[in-house]
């Protein structure tokens, strides 16, 4: 099994939209016995809360649904997981401060869609300041894409 867990700030905007997008691909590809996919937040603010209103109606939107609780990441799923994927530098600094000598591969979300020129930037910016959940949510479906692509081509699934 290939476990993936993408990790924002209160795990209740990028991360969660993130795993249902991601969760809905791996469905659709016919992957889901092969790959697990979470999201954790790195601060405690909104542990065991629903997913922004933001975030719920950009997934419902396009048809994908989530039900998930916010949680914090814990220094086990460090290794737990084969993939830990920041949202953005800030959330990458912090796992990696507490990640010291972790099995996971900790790197940016968007460095995989980077690589395949669907992107420019490295980051994911946080739509819970600006209201911009459709950028979000653009930037994610590309960069999920990507990481199934690789994850596809590297594990063989």
């Amino acid at each position: 099994m290939i476990r993936v867990l993408f990790v924002c700030l209160g795990n209740i905007c990028r991360s969660p939209m993130a795993e249902a997008i991601f969760q809905d691909m791996v469905n659709k590809a016919g992957l889901s016995s092969k790959i697990m996919v979470d999201s954790a937040g790195i601060g405690s603010w909104h542990v065991g809360e629903r997913a922004h209103n933001g975030t719920l109606e950009i997934l419902t939107k396009n048809k994908i649904s989530y039900d998930g609780r916010a949680r914090q990441i814990e220094r086990v799923d460090l290794d737990k997981f084969d993939y830990v994927l920041a949202m953005d530098r800030e959330v990458l600094q912090y796992i990696l401060r507490n990640g010291t000598g972790a099995q996971a591969e900790i790197t940016l979300f968007l460095t995989y869609a980077k690589l395949a020129g669907a992107v420019t930037g490295d980051e994911v910016p946080d739509p819970y300041y600006d209201n911009s959940f459709d950028r979000a949510y653009s930037l994610i479906q590309r960069g999920c894409a990507a990481l199934l692509d690789s994850i596809r081509q590297s594990e063989g699934v």
